[in-house]
């Protein structure tokens, strides 16, 4: 024991568990954890955007509706750090003084969290029950100084972590989640806890204080129902008291399972606790969005812009006035748009706000995926082999297909934003196709790298030099240019219709493009077939003859475990090309067969073939390749290898 006394605090390590008996599912339990932080962030901070932007939002109920928003930000980022590293690149270790910081944030915005309730509960009490006095009571400057309390007032659990840092530990130092929680670390001592005990203490005279809040809601109820119209009033507080609910149904659980659920398995501990931090900040923003009329008209106000009109007996955009010069319809021999108008999901415009959530998130995970990648592959020597090389340019190309079509896509959801001009059109839709040959090219690439590896193992490095790597990279590039160069050139010979500028999708599709000309379209046709013919399509094929070889190759090894060794080296890339081809193939089958389908299938099947890849291939390498995922863990910790 005197060995545990003796150790220094910054010498203690708590290992973290994260969800015991499930750590090979990790990667894929945080998926639903990273949406809910995703969702966490998007709407906080839009609810913050919103006030701040609108002025007529700068009253006393939105200025602390603002004050929790921000707490629950920073309950959010509290937590985000120990969660990312344990569920996605299993480490589960974290230092002494690095816990006492975490718990001061998770405590210090928990009891802001429950006074900015309590200061809610006043401001409704003083709304309903002194309606003339309202403006004269909850001052600015006032409000100003309520603020500056709740923040005092939360900074006061620094003495819980002063009681924390005096006690000697000598006991597991496992803790029980994925971050750390007083209750955890004061039991891991091997002193008397008593004093420290006075954690209960704080939680009385701040959630416990704080529970006037009912008080309030009373004294709110009996002058309700004094008043002629109770229900209107009684509509104010609805909001405010389901996230009171969502609050302390959480706190009281945990506090209950923790003091006297001994008996309750670790599962009923965790989900309690992922409850209490995760749900709060995430249901906050969507009670307050859609119970408050004036937030909600406001973001929808926000969203939608008045670029373009929807007809309420057709349902078509009309485009707005100078849009489109008068000459534009008369006397014309030779007509091209000066921009399209764009879609994002057909009959979903009033809820775009709320499905960009989801495109954002996988915009944010595929660009954070891939460049992490990148930088784990250039900080780890180990990984300078053609193999990594091959994944690094298949990361570049994610980025660009990625890049290529958020600007539009975002635009379309966020803004309602959906003129792009003719030449931007033609610029965008260069791009995207041709990164996604590039895509098709690596991955072929890929797959003869994997067959010279198990084929040739002992020629393998004299065959994928440095030197044959970087001209299979320039190869890639040059194919991808030459093959779609030709294409705007093709649609900016043709006479569009001036009416038929609508296109199918947020982004410009040469398929789509091509269908709102007004002249024979024959060769834009048969020189798509052929670019897809003679890259993916050949591409495909000599994928299968390579894995054909392969598997030729591995039937011929003596031992089975060396034939599951090698083919295990192939898993990830076999996804990778599922992952790929499943939705091209999709794709085109869509637009030259299924007319018939709904344009809600077209638009989605069209944002699984741009948007699933690049966020699906970092997750499959890092979940399915053990170098990969270390290096990317050693460069989140900002380390590079020794």
């Amino acid at each position: 024991m005197s060995d545990f006394q003796n150790t220094t605090f910054s010498s203690i390590i708590f290992p973290l568990p994260g969800v015991p008996g499930l750590e090979a599912f990790h990667a894929w339990i945080f998926i639903p954890f990273f949406f809910l932080y995703i969702t966490a962030f998007s709407g906080n901070n839009l609810i913050l955007f919103v006030i701040v932007t609108q002025p007529s939002l700068h009253e006393p109920t939105y200025y602390f509706l603002s004050m929790l928003s921000t707490a629950d930000l920073g309950l959010s980022i509290s937590t985000l750090v120990t969660m990312l590293c344990i569920f996605w690149f299993n480490a589960r270790k974290i230092s002494f003084n690095a816990c006492l910081s975490q718990i001061f944030f998770i405590k210090l915005f928990t009891v802001m969290e429950s006074s900015v309730f309590l200061a809610m509960a006043f401001d409704h009490f003083v709304a309903i029950s002194n309606l003339l006095r309202y403006t004269s009571i909850l001052t600015d400057s006032r409000i100003a100084y309520i603020g500056v309390a709740i923040v005092f007032r939360g900074t006061l659990v620094l003495t819980t972590i002063a009681l924390l840092k005096r006690l000697p530990y000598c006991h597991s130092h496992v803790l029980y989640h994925s971050h750390c929680f007083p209750p955890d670390v004061m039991k891991l001592s091997c002193t008397d806890t008593k004093i420290s005990n006075s954690g209960l203490t704080a939680m009385i005279f701040t959630s416990g204080v704080d529970s006037l809040i009912f008080l309030s809601d009373v004294l709110i109820i009996k002058t309700v129902l004094s008043i002629a119209s109770p229900k209107e009033s009684f509509c104010t507080c609805i909001s405010h008291i389901g996230t009171l609910a969502v609050f302390y149904i959480p706190l009281i659980s945990l506090s209950f399972v923790h003091r006297f659920g001994k008996w309750a398995s670790p599962y009923v501990n965790i989900m309690i606790a992922n409850t209490y931090l995760l749900i709060l900040p995430v249901m906050n923003s969507i009670i307050y969005s859609v119970k408050t009329k004036q937030i909600r008209r406001t973001v929808v106000k926000i969203l939608h812009s008045k670029d373009t009109l929807r007809s309420p007996l057709s349902g078509d955009l009309i485009c707005p006035p100078g849009m489109l010069s008068s000459q534009s319809y008369v006397n014309i021999s030779f007509f091209q748009p000066p921009a399209f108008l764009m879609i994002g999901i057909p009959g979903l415009e009033v809820v775009h706000g709320w499905i960009s959530i989801p495109f954002s998130c996988m915009y944010t995970a595929a660009l954070a995926g891939n460049c992490l990648i990148l930088l784990a592959v250039k900080r780890t020597p180990s990984l300078h082999q053609p193999m990594y090389y091959f994944l690094s340019i298949l990361a570049v190309t994610d980025v660009g297909l990625t890049l290529c079509t958020l600007p539009t896509t975002l635009a379309v959801l966020w803004f309602d934003h959906r003129l792009v001009a003719f030449n931007a059109c033609l610029v965008q839709m260069f791009f995207l196709h041709s990164f996604s040959v590039m895509e098709s090219s690596v991955l072929l690439a890929m797959s003869f790298d994997r067959f010279v590896a198990i084929s040739k193992p002992l020629h393998y490095a004299t065959v994928l030099t440095n030197n044959v790597i970087l001209k299979i990279g320039l190869a890639i590039v040059a194919r991808a240019t030459l093959f779609l160069f030709p294409l705007p050139f093709l649609l900016k010979r043709l006479n569009f219709c001036p009416g038929k500028i609508l296109l199918s999708h947020s982004f410009c599709f040469h398929a789509d493009v091509m269908k709102k000309a007004c002249a024979d379209i024959t060769v834009n046709i048969l020189y798509g077939l052929f670019v897809v013919l003679s890259t993916v399509g050949v591409d495909s094929l000599l994928i299968v003859l390579s894995y054909t070889l392969i598997l030729y190759t591995v039937m011929g090894l003596a031992s089975p475990r060396q034939r599951i060794r090698a083919l295990n080296t192939c898993v990830s890339h076999i996804l990778a090309v599922l992952v790929f081809y499943i939705p091209v193939i999709g794709v085109s089958m869509i637009h030259r067969f299924g007319r018939h389908l709904s344009h809600i299938v077209q638009a989605l099947i069209a944002y699984v073939y741009l948007m699933v890849p690049p966020v699906l291939n970092p997750i499959i390498y890092s979940v399915k390749s053990k170098p990969i995922r270390e290096a990317m863990l050693r460069v989140l910790r900002g380390k590079r290898q020794g």
